[in-house]
């Protein structure tokens, strides 16, 4: 009995290692992915940015270091579930320069030119209307304003993504046709990084 005692304490503490070293594994990548993209687009103190289809706001929060406080941090997000819990972490930490928006299929709902960098992270594969989701994006970016997609071409063992168009051929998008896509809605390509974390690509543009 002590024995099967012991292994399952022993179980439990691997479980929680490995779950431990996992986690600082995430924090890593992503602390790392922050800083790139953070010297990519250019955050300074008085940057307006925007996180496209924000999650738990981890880009957001982090964008926010980078902006200060006479920067200012857009957060949007389709999912309700998503946007209470934003608004919740806002409130929390007392940030007063974070603005959470609840975006639609095809718009963004940010304000007109309102934004030097916009990005989106794993969120472009899921647009089922990219050319007038393209067109917002566009039409909130300041002249000059930069927007970067961070995304990843399609992966085998992913679940189809419903009502997207057919040529992103699977889970995920060829950067290929983000240029195209982006390009046709206006946007100049100023640089695509192939070596960006995870095995994904970051595909850099610009408003002239």
């Amino acid at each position: 009995m002590r024995r099967k005692q012991w292994n399952r304490s022993w179980l439990v503490v691997l479980g929680f290692t490995v779950a431990a070293v996992f986690a600082a594994r995430i924090r890593a990548n992503t602390a790392d992915e922050i800083k790139r993209l953070a010297v990519l687009m250019e955050w300074k103190p008085g940057t307006v940015a925007a996180d496209i289809g924000a999650g738990d706001g981890g880009f957001t929060f982090a964008a926010v270091e980078h902006v200060g406080a006479a920067g200012k941090v857009y957060a949007t997000e389709i999912d309700a579930q998503k946007l209470s819990d934003l608004r919740a972490e806002v409130t929390k930490r007392k940030l007063q320069n974070v603005v959470v928006v609840e975006s639609k299929e095809v718009d963004t709902n940010l304000p007109t030119a309102c934004c030097d960098a916009i990005f989106l992270r794993h969120v472009y594969h899921h647009l089922t209307k990219p050319v007038e989701f393209d067109a917002n994006l566009v039409r909130s970016l300041k002249p000059g304003g930069r927007l970067a997609i961070i995304d990843f071409p399609p992966r085998s063992g992913l679940d189809p993504v419903e009502g997207v168009p057919s040529n992103r051929g699977g889970h995920g998008i060829p950067q290929k046709i983000v240029i195209e896509e982006l390009t046709a809605a206006g946007l100049h390509v100023e640089k695509v990084v192939t070596d960006w974390p995870d095995d994904d690509y970051c595909a850099l543009f610009v408003k002239k």
